[in-house]
């Protein structure tokens, strides 16, 4: 192959798959009506979603917990440690705050503060719409819950300002119950009262959605999101919860937020007043021994005649001071021991102890805290439940079990301060002995102000601990800071209006095109000369379009007229110069593929040329050429080719019919259906008319039988010039495209070329004939129901424009 074929074949085959596409675009193309209704209707169904379901809204809130840190001293340093080697203990407290947010002890306190177990729906013009309970017409107190598992129903009618009537779900029915009266249902006792000015709302209907308080807490517990700051660092969480209320969702995270902050500060100020209740009862103890110190003071002075201490006492003394105040606070330590024990020993029915009472040992205050913490969680647990609850008896004995800890280790730092105020006594009394030469009123006297000063010290000690605590409870600063209270846009989350018409959009087009895709997938009928080709070999000499008209008219320029001047050309070249006439045989695989058609349409325009053709019925068996050309008439008064073959004895020319009205060709048609067509094909008088033919005609035009169903046309094959294989378009199965290509490929059918017949190019099949012309003929036999509608459609908007 040469360059230049070479790019003569690359053009054809770009150019053949540019059709292919073409083809498709075509095909589905066509259909456009149907992408438009569909897309219609999808966008139309979008717009009514819109309109009537329920939108729901995305409301918001972000919080800042504040932290108490309580680890001083040696344990500071092991949260930076923490902090260093990525150990995020703030994250865990985040985290173990999220878990209380999220229980159901404050989940219940947030749904009893505003009823949230009851819903409220009000009937609009199509839909109903809840409401809050603040804005329902009506309002409703449920107790004696008969099951608690269950959800209940009912339609409320007011009927006047005094009554209503209402239907529960079961469908029991109660009339004219005056408001406020109790109500006995399946669901439990209702006490249903007016809540707003509701006379606008007589006659209409509201609906009650009731469920117990556990049920509403299990579902609130689904809906609301409750997380940390991606930060690992971070104290701040964040709030989101979806509901087709935006106030609804706003009143319930703020609610949460507000009861978390109300619990926690609860707590704080219940070991707040434990605390400041013992310093108080330890007050009054002091205050008396400190009078009775004071007493012993004046006594001693006023039996002694001591008014001031003398300066060289004072020297001497001034080193026995500072080991004596050491030995007052290691006594005062021991003191407060002591009271700690005697509080702890008296605890038998487990309250709060006080912390931070001055006690320098920090796990003593650490084990304290501990203790509190676990009182007032059992305390907690004590409102709604009983002592014998497994998780009250679990908390009990761990309390009791920190209150052995706590007099063990009070047991042991009262050992430890003791041996360490027997070796500062000691010391004391070495540096006693550097001062003897004080007077012995002196020193009496001094003994007397030590116990005064031990009182006072520990009576002071207290009142700074008293004020401390009560500023500290006056002052007690919020545990989180609101960044954001909840808030929710005016536009909802779901249904998103861009996103449902997108949808809509691309479902109206995906529907039929995807039904159109199965249906050409599933559909295996020959559309195209491009199924001939790849089927097998054999030239095609032209494609007949789809028309309404049987036949073609004088000096007709339908797109049918050209199609046949076509295959009239194409039939030129396939048979050459090399006769003088030429015979032509018409055949197809099955019945209805249009080889009648074919041959009465080729005879008319080969006719309308000047030639002389002879158009020859051998379908003896189903014969259609007379029907086609309108001379069924003629059936009656002339005798076919069946006759002839039968009585051979008369000459050809009786059975001729010579160019009836209107057409310009002579005829033979097959005559009655005899009961051996084969047989008769077979006993060589056909010969004969075929050899008439080619002596006294150009061209012989033969309508044969389908080669799938008889033999007929195989037994009198030789006789064709040029045999011309009708394939209908959109009917004939592409698996019977076999029959041609094994009598192609065989040779069993002289000069075989293939003519594709009924190709409708409004669907994009074909190639056309362009510049102006219509579309081609389809036998009305064919024609679908839809196609019959929609071409009456056709005519009479076609008449109503005119």
């Amino acid at each position: 192959m040469n360059e230049i074929a070479k790019k003569n074949y690359a053009k054809v085959n770009n150019k053949e798959s540019e059709v292919d596409l073409k083809q498709i675009v075509e095909q589905y193309a066509y259909f456009w009506k149907w992408f438009v209704a569909s897309i219609a209707i999808a966008i139309a169904a979008a717009f009514l979603y819109l309109r009537y379901a329920t939108p729901q809204y995305k409301v918001q809130a972000k919080i800042l917990l504040e932290k108490e840190d309580k680890a001083g001293g040696e344990l500071s340093g092991l949260a930076e440690l923490s902090s260093i080697t990525s150990v995020s203990g703030q994250s865990a407290f985040v985290v173990d705050q999220i878990e209380v947010l999220k229980s159901r002890r404050i989940l219940r306190k947030v749904i009893e503060q505003h009823n949230l177990q009851n819903s409220y729906f009000v009937k609009g013009t199509i839909k109903e719409t809840e409401v809050l309970e603040s804005r329902a017409p009506l309002k409703v107190f449920v107790s004696r819950i008969k099951n608690p598992q269950k959800a209940a129903l009912f339609t409320i009618t007011i009927l006047d300002k005094s009554t209503y009537s209402l239907t529960e779900n079961k469908g029991v029915e109660y009339n004219k119950v005056q408001f406020g009266k109790a109500l006995q249902t399946n669901f439990g006792q209702l006490v249903i009262t007016p809540n707003v000015d509701f006379s606008k709302y007589v006659g209409q209907t509201v609906k009650l959605s009731l469920q117990s308080v556990d049920k509403t807490i299990d579902a609130l517990q689904k809906e609301i999101d409750i997380s940390p700051s991606s930060e690992k660092q971070s104290y701040v969480v964040s709030f989101s919860l979806t509901g087709p209320i935006k106030e609804k969702s706003t009143l319930i995270v703020n609610s949460l937020i507000d009861q978390y902050n109300n619990d926690v500060s609860d707590d704080k100020n219940k070991v707040t007043a434990a605390t400041s209740k013992f310093i108080s009862s330890r007050l009054e103890l002091i205050s008396k021994d400190l009078d009775s110190a004071d007493q012993k003071v004046r006594d001693f002075k006023s039996s002694n005649n001591l008014t001031d201490l003398m300066a060289e006492a004072e020297l001497n003394l001034k080193t026995l001071t500072d080991a004596e105040k050491e030995v007052v606070e290691k006594r005062t330590q021991v003191e407060l021991a002591d009271y700690m024990k005697e509080s702890v020993k008296n605890n038998s029915d487990l309250q709060l102890l006080p912390t931070n009472i001055g006690l320098a040992d920090l796990s003593i205050e650490k084990t304290l805290s501990e203790y509190n913490q676990l009182v007032l969680e059992r305390n907690d647990l004590l409102k709604s439940s009983t002592v014998d609850n497994p998780v009250v008896k679990n908390l009990t004995e761990n309390i009791r079990s920190l209150n052995r800890n706590l007099m063990a280790s009070l047991n042991n730092y009262q050992s430890v301060l003791r041996l360490s105020l027997d070796n500062s006594q000691a010391k004391r009394n070495q540096l006693q002995g550097r001062v003897s030469a004080v007077p012995r009123q002196e020193l009496g006297f001094k003994d007397i102000l030590r116990q005064q000063q031990i009182v006072e010290s520990i009576y002071l000690f207290l009142l700074q601990k008293r004020e401390e605590n009560e500023i500290k409870a006056a002052a007690q600063p919020d545990i989180l800071k609101i960044i954001d209270e909840a808030y929710g846009s005016s536009i909802p989350v779901s249904p998103r209006k861009a996103i449902v018409l997108l949808g809509a959009l691309i479902a109206g087009f995906l529907l039929p095109f995807g039904i159109l895709y199965l249906k050409f997938l599933l559909d295996n009928k020959v559309h195209s000369r491009r199924d001939i080709e790849e089927k097998f070999a054999a030239p095609i000499l032209g494609e007949v379009p789809s028309s309404d008209d049987p036949i073609v008219k004088d000096n007709d320029r339908s797109s049918l007229a050209e199609a046949f001047r076509i295959l009239r050309t194409n039939i030129a070249f396939m048979l050459g110069t090399k006769k003088d006439s030429a015979v032509i045989f018409v055949t197809s695989t099955t019945s209805g593929e249009g080889k009648s058609f074919v041959s009465t349409n080729l005879s008319r325009i080969l006719a309308m040329s000047g030639k002389k053709v002879l158009l020859i019925g051998a379908d003896i068996r189903s014969p259609k050429v007379l029907d086609y050309l309108g001379l069924s008439h003629l059936q009656h008064t002339n005798i076919g080719i069946t006759q002839y073959l039968i009585n051979p004895d008369m000459p050809v020319e009786n059975i001729i019919i010579r160019k009836p009205a209107p057409y310009d060709f002579d005829i033979i048609y097959s005559g009655y259906i005899a009961p051996n067509p084969a047989e008769l094909l077979m006993n060589g008088h056909f010969d004969e008319v075929i050899e008439y033919g080619r002596t006294h005609y150009d061209f012989v035009i033969v309508d044969t039988a389908p080669v799938s169903l008889v033999t007929d046309t195989l037994l009198i094959a030789e006789n064709a010039d040029l045999t011309i294989y009708v394939t209908r378009a959109n009917y004939l199965d592409k698996r019977l495209l076999n029959v041609p290509k094994e009598l192609y490929e065989d040779g069993k059918l002289k000069n075989m070329a293939v003519v594709l017949n009924d190709v409708d190019f409004a669907r994009g099949y074909g190639y056309g004939y362009g510049y102006g012309y219509g579309y081609g003929y389809i036998d009305s036999s064919s024609v679908s129901l839809r196609a019959k509608i929609m071409k009456q459609f056709s005519k009479l908007f076609k008449g109503k424009q005119k």
